[in-house]
């Protein structure tokens, strides 16, 4: 039996939706400023170990051997703080946005505080040494904690905590890439994928504020400085579709390959600082031989703009890239792969254009324009959120009179992607990672929240009477909203497309009723026309 306590703090939203709205965008906003202050400070950071890195390894050049030998020491160092804090928190390992949307799923659970400090130091440590990993995912991870911790310390019910931990993600993004937008549109597309007007209103409170202080604090310029692109003719776009496809092919090739390097790991059973050692040595050697390729990248897509490589030196880049990246993110040192992607993206686009110049059929003039394009459509790819990739890609070059070739390539390698059956890289990375703790289901059982789904077209619940539907056990169904409408959920209520479903439910059992309102039934016929026989 449910405690009434517990369903009131639960549906405290539903009583009146204008007045939770409201507090939804002022918490929205101090969550908001929150995030921009922590990624403020990650980016800083992170971009004083970009600047001073070069000179750091001149000197070990003039100190050597002395100091090469300070610097293996300092590698060993780096490697076993790795080391522990993994083993302290696990869930600061790799990216953090698969580990987000397990926690909104109600498949994980996270310690705000601890998550916060270590993967803080932790991605300094990894990404500052030069590893080939971001700042993005460890940006949504730390926007995340900032939310959970906000919500906890003003007591919140699991149900707003959703809310404002979701906000936090969005801003972190935001924060780490001056898009704000891109921020709310991440949220919406890849995390609760669906238009939630609530969600839609913290997420924005926060993303604005979030991106303000960070443009405050770190300048407003965007991330990527390529200037002016020329623009493009109708006839010209015929060239974006063959991009898109070579960007999508290369995105299933990325996807693939990650989970190859994650099984690699764990096949040779390194453990410990062990694993660590081989990427940070190679990052040692790369900053001597190859230094383009260290760290995000992102001073690599401005140089790309500017200089006129070969292709011969391009397709290394893009190898070498390639294969750091996987090496680096297959160890599970804390960073993310959103900024590598997208440098492997514009390399992507400026192979293709170097290899269109030979046919004679293409302007010279385009080759940097396609830099940025193969950024989208290789996010598109690869992340499989093609709107969300467009707006960033215009956000982070300031370039916004593009917006339908984005959209073109994206959804170009979108669908390249959906043909190979590439799958989503962040719920392929939960997915596996769940696998992993076949007892994370049964941890959270216990632990009941409200939570808010969209019923999909032609899924399991389309259609379909409420009473005629296998819910997950001890799921109570307390509001359908349609429209502007609200209806009783009744057993003899039909579910239609779009109708918000509100349910208060175990943690557990939050993934199998999001399973219920985007998959399609079994079988050749679909459920409602199944019942309409009866």
């Amino acid at each position: 039996m449910l405690r009434w306590d517990r369903m009131r703090d639960a549906l405290c939203f539903l009583a009146d939706e204008r007045a939770f709205r409201l507090r939804l965008f002022c918490e929205g906003i101090m969550v908001g400023v929150g995030v921009g202050v922590v990624i403020s400070l990650f980016r800083w950071i992170l971009e004083l170990t970009e600047i001073y890195r070069p000179t750091l390894f001149d000197w070990l050049m003039t100190e050597a051997p002395l100091g090469f030998a300070g610097w293996g020491a300092l590698l060993v160092g780096i490697a076993w703080a790795l080391a522990r804090f993994l083993a302290a928190e696990p869930l600061i390992s790799g990216s953090g946005i698969p580990q987000v949307k397990g926690i909104l799923l109600g498949r994980v659970r996270m310690n705000a505080q601890r998550v916060l400090a270590l993967k803080f130091v932790g991605g300094v440590l990894a990404i500052g040494a030069g590893l080939s990993l971001g700042r993005e995912g460890p940006s949504v991870q730390l926007g995340a904690c900032v939310g959970q911790w906000f919500s906890r310390l003003r007591m919140r019910p699991r149900s707003e905590e959703r809310f404002l931990l979701t906000a936090g993600s969005g801003a972190g993004l935001a924060a780490a890439f001056n898009a704000p937008l891109a921020g709310v549109i991440f949220c919406l597309e890849e995390l609760t994928k669906s238009f939630s007007p609530l969600v839609l209103m913290a997420t924005v409170a926060a993303s604005v504020s979030a991106a303000t202080v960070a443009g405050s604090a770190l300048g407003l310029a965007p991330v990527f400085h390529i200037g002016a692109l020329p623009e493009m003719s109708i006839a010209q776009y015929a060239w974006l579709f063959p991009l898109g496809v070579f960007a999508g092919a290369l995105g299933v090739l990325f996807n693939r390959v990650l989970v190859f390097s994650l099984d690699a790991y764990q096949t040779f059973s390194l453990r410990g600082a062990a694993k660590f050692f081989l990427p940070l040595f190679l990052s040692f050697v790369f900053a001597f031989c190859l230094p383009e390729i260290l760290g995000g990248g992102s001073p690599l897509v401005d140089t790309l703009i500017r200089e006129n490589f070969g292709i011969s030196f391009l397709l290394l880049l893009l190898t070498a890239k390639f294969a750091f990246t996987m090496l680096c993110f297959g160890s599970g040192a804390p960073g993310g792969i959103f900024l590598p992607m997208l440098v492997l993206g514009a390399l992507s686009g400026a192979v293709f254009a170097k290899g269109a110049l030979f046919t004679g059929l293409f302007d010279e003039t385009l080759a940097a324009g396609f830099v940025v394009y193969g950024m989208a459509a290789y996010f598109a790819a690869v992340v499989k959120s093609p709107i969300t990739g467009s707006v960033l890609i215009m956000e982070m070059t300031g370039s916004f009179h593009h917006m339908l070739a984005l959209i073109f390539v994206s959804m170009t390698a979108f669908l390249t992607a959906d043909v190979l059956r590439g799958a989503p890289v962040y719920e392929m990375l939960l997915e596996r990672s769940l696998r992993a703790k076949a007892a994370v289901r049964q941890v959270m059982a216990h632990h009941r929240t409200i939570t808010e789904f969209v019923v999909g077209e032609g899924s399991s619940l389309d259609g379909v009477k409420i009473a005629d539907v296998r819910w997950p056990d001890a799921c109570l169904l307390v509001q359908v909203r349609r429209g502007e409408s609200e209806l009783v959920p009744t057993g003899s209520l039909v579910l239609q497309s779009g109708d918000f479903v509100y349910a208060l439910a175990d943690d557990g059992d939050i993934a199998e009723l999001e399973d219920l309102a985007t998959e399609k039934p079994m079988g050749q016929s679909s459920r409602k026309h199944e019942k309409g026989t009866l």
